[in-house]
């Protein structure tokens, strides 16, 4: 399919996922959201793709919901309803896809564009990228999943500080923090995110995914009942063609070829 605001690109096992909208700072209209939903989904349902990359073209990973045209709308427009059908099945086609998403985060990531860049499982900054939620600075809350996944990765404190007072968190301090799992050269970023995510398509995919699945499933468990999902899902896993080919590799002393099966 083409697409008009993002780049979707299949190669090694890999699918990336460029927000285009650099004049914008890769600020989200309805049809990005849209268009980076779909390509999701395409990942999700393609055998080929076994991580998926996103990132921003130009100087931005994303500076969020672009304002001017949320507006054009008119004053009837529903916030919330913008939010159920847009940003919410982008956050939970990224949280639900048993792949790994890496997020290369290569400038401000703002707003919504935040929101996105946490719903990634790994995220590597460049050493001039940033976060900002500047919602505050226009009476409002932060949205696209943020109350959810910041706490989550760098407590509460901080994640109300940035809520609140809307400054800008740098790369190093957000490696600091727990936001990110790697900073690096600006211009080294496209070869790093592409190495980690060559790695993932070259890996038990499978588990990868049996493993997001059970991780996010343990927020809302007690210890028990995410002790008997991992004996559920672990059943699952040994039950593969990777499990059997690890073991094998293991045994014979040689790199295992797993297959996502």
């Amino acid at each position: 399919m083409a697409y008009e605001t993002i780049i979707y690109e299949v190669g090694d096992g890999v699918g990336t996922i460029t927000l285009n909208r650099p004049g914008k700072l890769n600020a989200f209209n309805d049809l990005m959201i849209d268009e980076t939903t779909d390509a999701f989904k395409s990942a999700g349902r393609d055998a080929a793709v076994r991580c998926v990359v996103i990132t921003g073209a130009g100087r931005g990973f994303s500076s969020g919901q672009d304002l001017g045209d949320f507006q054009e709308r008119g004053e009837g427009i529903s916030i919330g309803e913008h939010l159920r059908h847009g940003y919410h099945r982008l956050i939970r086609q990224m949280v639900s896809l048993e792949k790994p998403v890496v997020g290369a985060i290569n400038g401000i990531a703002a707003g919504a564009g935040c929101g996105v860049a946490l719903a990634a499982d790994i995220r590597i900054a460049a050493d001039s990228a940033s976060f900002m939620l500047a919602f505050s600075r226009i009476g409002l809350i932060p949205d696209s999943g943020i109350n959810w996944f910041l706490p989550r990765l760098i407590g509460y404190a901080r994640a109300y500080e940035m809520a609140i007072t809307a400054d800008r968190v740098p790369a190093g301090k957000a490696l600091e923090w727990g936001m990110v799992n790697q900073v690096v050269p600006a211009d080294q970023l496209p070869e790093i995110s592409a190495a980690w995510a060559r790695r993932f398509a070259g890996g038990p995919t499978l588990a990868y995914g049996l493993t997001k699945r059970a991780m996010n499933r343990s927020w809302d468990s007690t210890l028990d009942e995410a002790l008997e999902y991992e004996a559920h899902i672990q059943g699952i896993a040994a039950r593969s063609h990777d499990n059997r080919e690890g073991i094998s590799a293991f045994l014979e002393k040689r790199d295992a070829q797993f297959t996502g099966r």
